[in-house]
């Protein structure tokens, strides 16, 4: 308790004079030993804190009037309209030990995740960050970086350990809102959550279709019950299968600013890289050991940090940059439902579902540029460049995202064309993985999906490339070229010619990029942007992109799709899977498949000339820092042992 109160009183004091956001910095428990205790060289142990943040922003301020409905948000003694987020840190215990970065995610649906792509750290551990191996390889903590987590979604998050910004309610304000339910069992009745409560229930229109295209119905048997705790129950009729899309339309009321989540994100990391008082867990006698700031965003929270840059809050409140990097991995050309009124941060448009909420309209690239449809100008980096805060950013996606995620309009205007990132960005594609694996996975089946599921993991380049941005960051080195498919590289195309792989599904769908006319409930298509693909090589493995050895000295074909399963709404995409093919053991098997790529024994006469593929991959990559030498030590090796390609024993 003395160390909250100690913590408050001294951001009192300066609050004032430093104009800052954050009022008051509240820990909710003293420091602790992290990870059991457990040291890392040099770096020593780490310790854990958590902590409560509340901002208190100037509705008037440009920076904050960006907010949807901030300027109708109940304010306090002050004038300032209030938020508060959790917060998580793990530093060093030592903070003389650390290196001076501090490497911040905004948690993906309340959970932290950055470690299981970073360290490799299993699903659990990742989450929970407590056991000594929760640290899997514990990359981050060697190198010495401060990790934290502030909470930036203001609506529901999954379980008790889900972080969270409390945001305001605007009581007294009603309007229309769409839930989107698609269930993926056959449970029933079934039960779904709504995220703003009910104002007239005689509003309510549910309907149900099979696929996004259909036309909505409302057969017999479809009924529902409104419940406590702003839930509903669904009655599901006969005819529909497992993967049906159950749409409500409905009058709501008291939305929330969920906006406020970018600022507390900004103003909280703003905090931690310069108050220099006691307040400030992270300072040292009178100043912040922070000397570099990076964020690094995961899918939906990759989707926040692009939002984040495009409107303009990596400017603080004193006009200084927030982030030195940032790293947007796995959100494609898409941003968030969130910055405004009847807001939903979690709706995930794909091909099946939530495709009619607004979170991946125009702009979709970091350079500005025109919108064919709308003659709209703009990008990304607008508004930093403006104010000379913009980060150096790389995105990196999967290759899932351009079949699942529009990726390619990261990497054209809205027309289709070729455009060039701006020089303070870089893109990478891996080529061949799916949106999410853990490196634990190996192929296996979904009763979702007709192929065996992908499991690359992109722990390996992903930490090459976050060690490159850091030194970009900090001394100036130029990182390596981008690595994604492109129309000018003749690497991305309008369709992609899928060989005739026996086991391989039909691709008879993805996901879109439709205009939509958000004035209507459920908004209307009024026009599509071009989406293109990955040109692939004889054996359906992409050309362009970062190819890792796993697809340089590939035994499977490795798609970054994979269709739904019959009873599951067969034919649209798996939502975040890619798929898996191996390739024939031998000449024979093949041919008596009619399997027209060669075989393993056709590729490489013996073990030793496969594991030489592998190793001068690895090499290769490792000189173009792209891989680690510790990563690229430990691809060989899993050549070796035949576990590079994470296939079933045959």
């Amino acid at each position: 308790m003395k160390h909250v109160l100690l913590g408050a009183v001294a951001l009192g004091a300066i609050s004032h004079a430093a104009m800052a956001e954050v009022v008051r910095f509240e820990l909710t428990g003293p420091p602790r030993p992290a990870l059991e205790g457990r040291s890392f060289g040099a770096v020593g142990p780490y310790v854990e804190i958590r902590a409560r943040a509340t901002i208190a922003l100037d509705p008037a301020d440009p920076r904050n009037a960006v907010i949807a409905d901030i300027d109708r948000a109940p304010r306090n003694a002050q004038g300032r309209v209030e938020a508060t987020a959790d917060v998580i840190i793990l530093r060093p215990a030592d903070l003389s030990r650390g290196n001076g970065t501090l490497m911040v995610e905004p948690p993906n649906r309340g959970r932290r995740i950055v470690t299981q792509v970073l360290n490799d750290s299993s699903a659990a551990g990742t989450t929970r960050l407590e056991q000594a191996a929760d640290a899997g390889n514990a990359w981050t903590f060697r190198q010495g970086m401060t990790l934290a987590w502030v909470g930036w979604q203001g609506d529901s998050t999954p379980g008790p350990q889900g972080m969270k910004v409390q945001v305001p309610r605007i009581a007294g304000i009603t309007g229309p809102s769409r839930e989107e339910f698609v269930f993926d069992n056959t449970t029933n009745p079934a039960i779904g959550t709504l995220t703003y409560p009910v104002a007239d229930p005689a509003s309510i229109v549910l309907t149900v279709r099979a696929r996004q295209e259909d036309a909505r119905q409302t057969p017999a048997g479809l009924a529902y019950r409104l419940l406590d705790g702003d839930r509903i129950e669904i009655t599901r009729p006969a005819g529909f299968d497992a993967g049906a899309i159950y749409e409500m339309t409905y009058t709501a009321r008291d939305p929330l600013v969920l906006g406020m989540g970018f600022a507390g994100f900004r103003d909280v990391t703003a905090f931690l890289r310069r108050e220099g008082s006691d307040a400030n867990p992270l300072a040292v006698n009178g100043r912040s050991t922070v000397t570099a700031t990076m964020g690094m965003g995961i899918s939906q929270s990759g989707r926040f940090l692009r939002d984040y840059l495009h409107l303009g809050f990596n400017e603080d409140t004193r006009g200084r940059p927030v982030f030195d990097g940032l790293v947007a991995h796995i959100p494609g050309s898409r941003r968030t439902f969130m910055n405004t009124r009847w807001a939903q941060p979690g709706r995930n448009p794909s091909d099946h579902t939530d495709r009619l909420y607004a979170a991946d309209q125009f702009p979709f690239t970091y350079a500005t540029t025109t919108d064919p449809l709308t003659g709209a100008r703009d990008g990304l980096l607008r508004r930093c460049r403006i104010s000379n805060t913009c980060p150096r950013v790389f995105q990196t996606d999967t290759e899932f995202e351009f079949w699942g995620a529009r990726g390619s309009l990261t990497y054209t205007d809205a027309a289709g064309r070729h455009v060039d990132l701006p020089p303070e960005v870089r893109g990478y594609m891996m080529t061949g993985h799916p949106h999410y694996a853990v490196a634990q996975a190996v192929a296996n089946r979904n009763p979702m999906c007709q192929m065996p599921m992908n499991p690359l993991q992109a722990g390996a380049p992903t930490r090459a490339l976050v060690a490159a941005l850091e030194a970009w960051v900090r001394e100036g080195a130029e990182p390596p070229a981008s690595r994604v498919p492109m129309v000018a590289h003749g690497t991305l195309v309008a369709a992609a010619d899928n060989p005739a792989i026996p086991g391989m599904a039909r691709l008879t769908s993805w996901t879109p990029a439709p205009l939509l006319d958000t004035s209507k409930n459920p908004p209307a298509v009024v026009g599509s942007y071009p989406i293109l693909f990955p040109r692939l090589d004889a054996d359906g493995n992409a050309i362009g992109g970062l190819r890792m050895p796993v697809i340089e000295a590939p035994r499977a074909t490795y798609t970054g799709w994979n269709p739904r399963a019959a009873g599951f709404g067969e034919g649209a995409l798996c939502t975040n899977q890619g798929g898996v093919i191996a390739f024939a053991a031998t000449r024979a098997e093949r041919q008596a498949a009619n399997d027209p790529r060669l075989s393993i024994e056709e590729r490489w006469p013996n073990q030793a000339a496969y594991v030489a593929a592998v190793r001068a991959s690895a090499e290769r990559l490792q000189a173009e820092r792209l891989l680690l030498a510790e990563d690229a030590q430990a691809i060989v090796a899993a050549a070796e042992a035949n576990t590079l390609a994470r296939l079933p024993a045959r």
